[in-house]
């Protein structure tokens, strides 16, 4: 069985061009290996939308999984205060 092709929202690439360099490479980490497992320990469902979120400190990449395509797609990254405003 193959692995999930990740795309990013070009809204979810400008947050992260946006963050300290340290926390940008443990995020790109992080979304590289939704290619493997697209619901990784630790990652939640949302509630009220098609949504999980993963943890990265305190820091939140939510994302959507289309599993006939094999598809996860990154919609927003950013701090876990601001990540979830007006979504």
């Amino acid at each position: 069985m193959s692995g999930y092709a990740v795309t990013i929202r070009r809204s979810a690439e400008k947050e992260m061009d946006a963050l300290p360099a340290d926390v940008f490479e443990r995020i790109a980490n992080a979304i590289l290996e939704l290619e493997e497992d697209a619901r990784p320990h630790g990652s939640k469902k949302l509630r009220g939308v098609d949504e999980y979120r993963i943890r990265v400190g305190a820091y939140r990449i939510l994302y959507c999984v289309d599993d006939t395509e094999r598809i996860v797609e990154v919609m927003a990254v950013g701090h876990r205060q601001d990540v979830y405003r007006g979504r």
